[in-house]
């Protein structure tokens, strides 16, 4: 999912929805921006239980932009 055209909170939201809709043991990609969803999406996730699988820029050499994030649904 991409929710790079998002702000927070609804970065969240939309990112919570979706895994609400998965099953057990499905992975969700989410594209989103640097800053607070970054480092609001993630954390919120795994504190809800689920399994951050990775994060990553979709550009090395940009890390400011706009980054990758596995979760798996726990």
């Amino acid at each position: 999912m991409d929710i790079t055209s998002d702000l927070c909170p609804l970065t969240f939201v939309k990112a919570k929805l979706s895994v609400e809709r998965m099953k057990v043991g499905q992975t969700l990609e989410v594209r989103l921006n640097a800053g607070e969803p970054l480092e609001n999406v993630p954390r919120s996730l795994a504190e809800l239980g689920h399994s951050i699988l990775g994060i990553e820029p979709e550009n090395a050499s940009h890390p400011q932009g706009i980054h990758r994030l596995w979760v798996r649904k726990s």
